[in-house]
């Protein structure tokens, strides 16, 4: 299987994402920096808010379709078009009542706070657009990701120069939440083109509708858990700290994940449907796969975070500049969680693999109760630093620990030990 995938339509496929993607990465983090510089901590920490406002809506939203479409259209490939049409129809109904969700919420907690209402409401326009996104895996699926990642690279550029002609004409911080809105409005559209262009056609099934949800609902409650910790220590920071600390561990974050996350995007883009056709024809091949997607992703993430560690003063400076060396302390703690957090991506290839989905729901929920009992508790008393080994430790205990204590899930423990062997790498390198 390994063999097949380094020279296979799967390594293309990867090498497209992987080219895009780093083009795409580039234009990201200089833009972020040059808004991070120009924002100042404060409102940069208000646009990070509401960008995790709106990702606590986005499971809901996608009704957890993300995490199951590939399966689907794989194990369906004749119905391809109701799979796509019924999912995105479904979703945008859903997305409707999430931004009126995001309107009440951010009316209670910030009633003194027009901007910031405003600001929450623009981004929220973005899970509409995201709907369409959901093509995407339809591409992933096809091995024909080259299409979907050139055009969502085009949308991108398009609206960096957008947000550079913002920048240069000094514009304030609420077009810059309507740039967001706009940039996935335009990937969007294009994606939707292309898929068009290539033959699909988008139907609706309500019969279909309930299955898909009766499906993908434990992967809906588990996402929304996931994001719990992952996006309520912004949330607690901002009610407990304000915007400026905010904005210092929002840069923290930026540095801590978004230098290699396309990298890991297109390894994990690129495995999963191999794995899962793999499963269902090729036992020992996919044992095999899954052994070394555990390593390429924990040995890759242990890389980054030693070399992210060491280097966190100057990383901060150069991409922030001097207003967010306050950052340092916590990107030092918070990078670290990166390699629990690629742990759970493998893992969530397995789970989906083998039919697992329940398990999701008791291992996100204990990780959500943990994630925000441990963020209570340390950022009154560490700060910023608090928020980071809250994560830290959430992210252990969720994807590593919670893989022992649940026996139905302890097979995974098994893939993943095979990958921490530096033979299973050695092996696959060699081919």
């Amino acid at each position: 299987m390994i063999k097949g995938l380094l020279k296979n339509r799967a390594a293309k496929n990867a090498a497209w994402i992987i080219a895009c993607k780093a083009i795409q990465a580039a234009l990201g983090l200089v833009i972020s920096m040059i808004t991070a510089r120009y924002l100042g901590p404060a409102n940069y920490g208000l646009v990070d808010y509401a960008a995790s406002i709106a990702a606590f809506a986005t499971p809901v939203a996608q009704l957890g379709f993300t995490a199951a479409l590939v399966k689907e259209i794989l194990n369906h490939p004749r119905d391809e078009g109701r799979i796509m049409g019924t999912a995105i129809g479904t979703a945008a109904f859903s997305s409707l009542l999430c931004m009126a969700g995001i309107g009440l919420f951010t009316r209670i907690t910030t009633p003194d706070e027009p901007v910031t209402r405003l600001v929450c409401f623009l981004y929220s326009l973005t899970l509409l657009a995201q709907n369409l996104e959901l093509m995407e895996y339809w591409f992933q699926a096809k091995l024909i990701s080259k299409y979907s990642a050139v055009a969502t690279l085009a949308a991108y550029a398009a609206m960096s120069a957008y947000q550079l002609f913002l920048l240069a004409v000094g514009k304030p911080v609420v077009w810059f939440a309507v740039a967001k809105a706009l940039e996935y409005a335009l990937i969007s559209a294009a994606l939707l083109t292309i898929y068009c262009r290539r033959g699909g056609r988008l139907r609706f099934s309500w019969r279909m509708a309930k299955g898909m949800l009766s499906r993908s609902w434990y992967y809906m409650v588990s996402q929304l858990l996931m994001l719990a910790y992952a996006q309520a220590d912004r949330v607690m920071i901002k009610m407990m700290l304000g915007n400026s600390a905010l904005g210092l561990y929002s840069a923290a974050i930026v540095c801590a994940t978004e230098l290699s996350r396309f990298i890991f995007a297109a390894v994990i883009n690129s495995l999963r449907p191999v794995i899962l056709e793999r499963k269902r024809h090729n036992r020992r091949a996919y044992e095999e796969g899954m052994s070394v997607a555990y390593g390429l992703l924990i040995y890759m993430a242990l890389g980054q975070s030693l070399v992210i560690c060491l280097l966190a003063r100057p990383i901060v400076q150069i991409m922030y500049g001097a207003a967010y060396l306050g950052a340092v302390p916590a990107l030092r703690l918070v990078v670290w969680y990166t390699v629990f957090a690629y742990v759970g991506e493998a893992r969530s290839i397995w789970i989906l693999a083998e039919g697992k989905e329940k398990y999701l729901l008791p291992m996100n929920l204990c990780g959500a109760c943990a994630n925000v009992a441990l963020n209570g508790v340390l950022i009154p008393r560490m700060g910023i630093q608090g928020a980071a080994l809250a994560s830290l430790v959430t992210q252990a205990f969720t994807n590593v620990g919670m893989s022992y204590l649940l026996p139905p899930v302890r097979e995974s423990c098994r893939y993943m030990a095979r990958g921490l062997d530096p033979r299973t790498l050695l092996c696959f390198l060699r081919r």
